[in-house]
């Protein structure tokens, strides 16, 4: 027989059962739509994580922090648990040129960061300010709503993160039950702002009551961009130039008469934080280790998503697991089709061996019907899952408590190609490997006693 004749002849026999055909094309695709389901919601959580991690920052950079700022974000302990006493390295340009020989490396980026307050108009505000190169400002994948980023030649100017304005509050309305005076009606590009790093700065009135204070130095600046909404991790930031900045927390800390009652870090030798940018996600906590053996605290996001994976993984490996029954199930029932198909065939592969059918033939034919009942299946239970993961991201919103972090964008189930290309092979070798021992046991029929017993 050629192919042609064993397709013909297969086509022909599934369709002379069709309950039956059904029937077991069916479990196949209970099966299939089972673990794609299954896997594709595991994928949903993981890219979920991604994305509410994504919003904190960048999962390819890694903060590098001073030994000051790596105690207060608790690097210090762990070092401790660890019994590493190793003298930990301050950050300077010595550091970022080590770290920019990494192989991996893609752009080292050194911040100075420290507290400070801006007044603009009759409200106040604390703010995070961050001193960079605006030449690396591109480099950390920010975008503005309005205006634009830090340029060279920008000294006093500054860019605000997008929730500077929600944390500014008027002084004179506050009351014993907390701060008042309605919205701020600022605008953080044209109004006239002022800055000081003296946190008592603005606080003229507490409770009503005037306080006397010593004038705090003030700076003014000028807003020229906002970010957009999303970079969390600078929600309430102020980029300015660090060479500008350097020379503010000089004078700061040259002038004793001010009212220094703030707990931050304007005294770190060298810079407060260095970003390093890896190019490819993959390589972070391997670049992060090189780090910490080199002398200093490091930490990234990577840390925090693998984390919660780890949190997860028994999740998606019974998700995975209630699938693959479904579709050992399935196989199990085309492996009964086909051996009830030899039964009610006996005579016919008799008649066939007779008139001069190889067994080769006879076992293609076999395993060929097998691996189109796992096909069929297979593309049709590819397709309900297509249905069924689209009607678990239409009604995701009530389904993310358990299923994993909600937001904009997020979906419940998430089926990639690759896994509807596996699903349909992993269905069609299902089948074959189903079909193998009817196969084997239509070969070893007896031509004779085969035509004989019907």
């Amino acid at each position: 027989m050629n192919s042609i004749d064993i397709v013909r002849i297969t086509l022909k026999n599934l369709l002379r059962r069709k309950t039956r055909t059904l029937l077991t094309v069916m479990g196949v695709i209970i099966g299939t739509a089972s673990i794609v389901i299954m896997i594709s919601i595991g994928i949903g959580m993981n890219e979920g994580f991604k994305q509410e991690i994504s919003r904190m920052g960048s999962l390819n950079t890694i903060n590098v922090r001073s030994p000051e700022t790596g105690m207060y974000y608790g690097n210090y302990e762990e070092g401790n648990a660890r019994g590493n006493t190793k003298k930990m390295r301050d950050l300077d340009d010595t550091a970022a040129a080590d770290f920019s020989r990494i192989s991996g490396v893609d752009s080292v980026i050194p911040f100075i960061e420290t507290h400070g307050k801006i007044k603009i108009g009759k409200y106040i505000g604390y703010i995070q300010l961050q001193g960079i190169d605006p030449k690396y400002m591109d480099k950390l994948g920010l975008k503005v709503s309005e205006g634009r980023l830090l340029e060279s030649e920008d000294k006093t100017s500054v860019v605000f993160g997008f929730g500077v304005n929600n944390n500014l509050y008027n002084p004179k309305a506050m009351n014993r039950y907390g701060w008042g005076g309605g919205n701020p009606e600022v605008n953080l590009i044209n109004d006239k702002i002022m800055l000081s790093l003296d946190m008592s700065y603005g606080e003229e009135f507490y409770y009503g009551e005037e306080i006397n204070r010593k004038k705090p130095l003030t700076y003014k600046i000028n807003g020229v961009g906002v970010l957009e909404e999303g970079s969390y991790e600078y929600y309430n930031s102020a980029f300015i130039d660090i060479t500008q900045f350097k020379k503010i927390v000089k004078d700061f800390n040259r002038g004793k008469n001010q009212n220094d009652n703030s707990m931050d870090y304007r005294n770190i030798k060298g810079y407060s934080r260095i970003i390093v940018k890896v190019k490819d996600i993959k390589d972070v906590q391997k670049i992060q280790k090189q780090i910490k053996d080199m002398g200093f605290y490091a930490d990234s996001l990577t840390d925090i998503l693998e984390s919660m994976q780890k949190t997860t993984s028994s999740i998606r490996i019974v998700l995975g697991a209630i699938g693959a029954v479904s579709l050992l199930v399935a196989s199990i029932g085309i492996t009964n089709t086909m051996v009830m198909s030899i039964y009610e065939r006996t005579r016919e592969i008799g008649i066939m061996k007779v008139i001069g059918s190889s067994l080769s033939d006879i076992k293609k034919m076999f395993l060929f019907e097998a691996a189109t009942i796992g096909l069929l299946g297979g593309i049709v239970g590819l397709l309900l899952s297509y249905a069924l993961s689209f009607g678990l991201n239409k009604a995701g919103f009530a389904l993310m408590g358990f299923f994993g972090p909600g937001g904009e964008g997020s979906k419940t189930s998430i089926i990639p190609l690759w896994l509807a290309g596996c699903s349909m092979l992993f269905t069609t070798i299902i089948g074959l490997v189903s079909g193998f021992y009817p196969a084997r046991r239509a070969m070893n029929l007896s031509a004779l006693e085969a035509i004989r017993r019907e």
